[in-house]
């Protein structure tokens, strides 16, 4: 599932998580974004997410951040990718 920047503007105290590299994530990321690595999503999901919460996802362009969605969900958490990842939300703001 995917949200755009303007919905995911609209709630209130969403899970944000970047990822992107640590590098990226330090030089700017959307506020309120926790950083966590691709892979540690992919491979240990249980040890960052429950699956009574809702996560938003994003990585630079929300091409991998979609795939890394689908496959969390496969397993029954709840994320969305956010549409245009980072670069869209520069745009948008």
């Amino acid at each position: 599932m995917q949200i755009s920047i303007p919905e995911l503007k609209k709630l209130q105290n969403p899970i944000i998580i970047d990822i992107r590299s640590v590098e990226n994530y330090n030089n700017r990321h959307i506020p309120g974004a926790q950083n966590i690595s691709y892979t540690n999503l992919l491979i240990k999901p249980n040890l960052y997410l429950n699956k009574n919460d809702k996560y938003y996802i994003y990585c630079q362009h929300g091409k991998t951040s979609v795939g890394l969605c689908n496959q969390l969900n496969k397993l029954g958490y709840q994320t969305y990718s956010i549409i245009g990842g980072y670069e869209n939300w520069v745009l948008e703001n």
